[in-house]
Parts: structure tokens; sequence; C-alpha cells
């Protein structure tokens, strides 16, 4: 979980429990399986990753297209190191990880080893295969599918129910936005299938997804199919249900919080409040207003009074907001944007409806993010309604950091 300083500030999440890196060079060298879970626990805890490595697997190439991690696409060099507070070597070559341990050690960088190779400083611990796995499974046998919400972004909010089927399961198929340092505690024979759909980017069709469900289920393997949020909320976790269903494969549903309600409450904002909003509506952005294929009552949703919650909708948001204000919303109404919630990373924007888009553009807002507007998105520390100009300077715990344009308000 993050740690808060005494002045309120958020300071990150420690790496193994103890190494505070939120906002620290780290280098990563390799860009394989062994590197994967490396990368996703220190993005969680804050740091500033660069892998070094000619190649990078699915998951990480992704990352580093999403802009979430710096890629050198060559082999290692000793000059790598500079600037790094810490080095992790996992490249999978012995003779060059010893050799990326023993320039770390002779500039004075903390060096943690994929194992135990010759030179390592520290070596990364990892959780012993669990020799009685069932301990962990649930009362009945586990078979066919699990569709799992793996909730928000931080691990420690899935579900019980989620962690025991996940450490039985044979076969993970993940999406981009499940919590993936999870899949780094699964024993080394469980196949992990990286499913993830980039934003407005390379995605594996979902009828593939699919047909993998059914395959390796027929197989006689439990298999765990890992999303982000609640597998029933904007997650095409219905369609896969139908799916499995109409090909005699048993399905279970294990529900997950969903981002739509954790991810304001996370930056401190309520989504209903007694006497302010009694009416919650989520609402799916990614389609731009007016086209053919979206689904929503625009012209209802300028009407209504109460919170409305938008998924998907950052590359949107302008076109959305300014289709609120023409259906009748106020356009000074208070909206706040909750970029990467519950994470090391999260960041939190502030400002009116008719600002927000500009408020987050200057801000490098970047999916996922969750926006809200409403007048519960203008709601003071003390939870008292507050005008809607004086919401661009409420804060949440963090440093401020105001847009260019000043046009809202940056928390991080």
């Amino acid at each position: 979980m993050p740690l808060t300083a005494e002045d309120g500030s958020t300071v990150g999440t420690p790496w193994f429990g103890r190494l505070l890196l939120t906002g620290l060079r780290v280098v990563v060298v390799g860009g394989g399986d062994t590197a994967r879970p490396r990368v996703a626990e220190l993005l969680a805890a804050g740091a500033d990753v660069t892998v070094v490595a000619p190649e990078l697997v699915a998951d990480l190439a992704k990352s580093a297209a999403a802009g979430e991690i710096t890629w050198c696409p060559r082999r290692y060099e000793a000059g790598d190191l500079h600037d790094a507070w810490l080095v992790v070597a996992c490249a999978g070559d012995g003779a060059a990880d010893a050799q990326v341990a023993a320039d770390a050690v002779r500039q004075r960088t903390f060096c943690v080893g994929s194992g135990t190779a010759p030179g390592s400083v520290v070596a990364v611990p990892r959780p012993p295969a669990d020799p009685d796995r069932s301990r962990h499974s649930p009362p009945c046998s586990a078979r066919g599918v699990a569709l799992i919400g793996g909730g928000p972004g931080a691990p420690d909010l899935m579900t019980l129910r989620a962690r025991r089927l996940l450490a039985a399961a044979d076969v993970v198929v993940v999406d981009r936005l499940a919590p993936r340092e999870v899949l780094d505690e699964l024993d080394e024979d469980v196949e992990i299938v990286d499913a993830g759909k980039t934003p407005y980017g390379p995605a594996m069709p979902q009828d593939q997804i699919n047909e993998l469900l059914i395959e390796r289920a027929r197989r006689g393997r439990f298999v765990v199919r890992l999303k982000g949020g609640d597998p029933f909320v904007y997650g095409r976790g219905y369609e896969e249900l139908l799916a499995c269903t109409a090909a005699g494969v048993p399905v279970a549903v294990v529900p997950g919080v969903t981002s739509a309600i954790a991810g304001p409450s996370a930056a401190g904002v309520p989504v209903s409040h007694r006497g302010v909003a009694h009416e919650v509506v989520l609402v799916a952005a990614h389609s731009r207003p007016g086209d053919p294929q979206c689904l929503v009552d625009w012209e209802a949703l300028g009407r209504m009074r109460g919170t409305i919650v938008l998924m998907m909708g950052v590359l949107h948001l302008e076109e959305v907001a300014a289709t609120l204000v023409r259906c009748g919303r106020d356009p000074d109404t208070p909206a706040v944007v909750v970029q990467d919630a519950t994470t090391a990373a999260q960041r939190v924007v502030r400002a009116r409806l008719d600002t927000v888009a500009a408020a987050a553009r200057s801000g490098g807002v970047r999916p996922p993010a969750v926006v809200v507007i409403g007048a519960v998105a203008g709601l003071s520390a003390t939870g008292a309604a507050v005008p809607a100009a004086d919401a661009l300077t409420a804060s949440t715990p963090g440093p401020d950091v105001r847009p260019a344009n000043g046009s809202g308000h940056v928390e991080r």
C-alpha cells in the first residue's frame, strides 16, 4: 500500500516491502518472462523504469508502446547504469548478469539478480511453490473457467475468492488492466497468456480469447480469466460466459471492485452523498457522441442532476463535455479525472466540466482513467459542497502541479 509522510503527501509503495523507489531511475537488463514480473512490481512502486534488451515479451512491448517504460532495444552496455539507483539483472545469461552486477558494484548501485547468478548482490525472492495447492482452492473442485475481477489496480484490493481461484489455476488469461503483480506468486508451471487490449491500439480479438478459454478448459485445465475491475462492468465478461456456456464449459464469475466506484473513492470523491447526489450513471465513453454505434442518451444525461462516471473517456473527453453542456449541464459543474487509481502512479486532475478536457490534456492524462462529473466532484475534505470555482483548488494528499493553462488542478 502507498505510504504517507507526516505532511500527508504520498511517498509511494515499498518495493519488496522495504525500498521506496517512487520517481527513481531503475534499470532492468533483460526483456523476457523473468523481467516481466520485476517490471510490473517496479511500476507499481512508482519507479522510472528503463529496460535494456534486444527484444521484449508482448507485455513489456505494450508497456513500452504506452510510454510506461523506456526501452533501449540493444544489448547491455556499461554506461546504461548511469544515474540508476537500482539495477535488476535478468538477461537470462549468467555471464551477462554477472557483468551487470559487477558494473553495479563498481559504481555503488544496488543490484538485484534474477536468481543466484555469480556476482549478484541480492537475489530476488520468489514465493516457493506450495506443495499443497489444494488448500488455496475453492470448496468445490476447480474446473472449467473462472471469470475473475481483479479490482481497480492495487493487488491487495482483489477479493479472497479471486486469490484462492488464481492460486489453483493451470492457465491464466490476463488483461492489461489486471493487477500483474499477482502473477509472480503463481507456480512456474502455470501457463500465462497475455490478452491485454492496448487503448486504441493492438488487441487480441474477443473471438480468439473465447476460443482460447474453451480450448484450454477442454484439455482438462482450470482456466482463470483475470480482468481488471469487475468482469461484468465494461469488461466483456458476459460475452465470455455465453461462449463458454454454449460450448458446454463450466464457468464461474467472481465479482471484482470496479474502478468506476473505487477510482473516485481513492481520490476522496464519493459518487453519491446524502443531500448532494441520489443517482449515479456509469457511461462507456469510448465512442464519440453522435457515432452511430454510441448507445448513450446524452440528452437525458444533460438533464440529470446526479453523478456521471465516464469509463474509457479520455480520447473523446472534449466532445463529451461539450455535448453535456449543450444538452443542459451547467458548464461550471465540478469534474475530476483519476488516472491509475489505487496504484502508486495515481494522479488526480480537478476542473470544471467546460475545462476538464483541457486540464486533462495539459496534465498529460492517459488511460486508464475515470472521469467523475457532478456536485460530488466538488466536495471539500469536510464533506460539504463548495462552489465549482473553489473546487479547482480542492486537494487530496500529495504535491500539487498546476497545468500550464491554469484550467485545472493536478494532484500526484
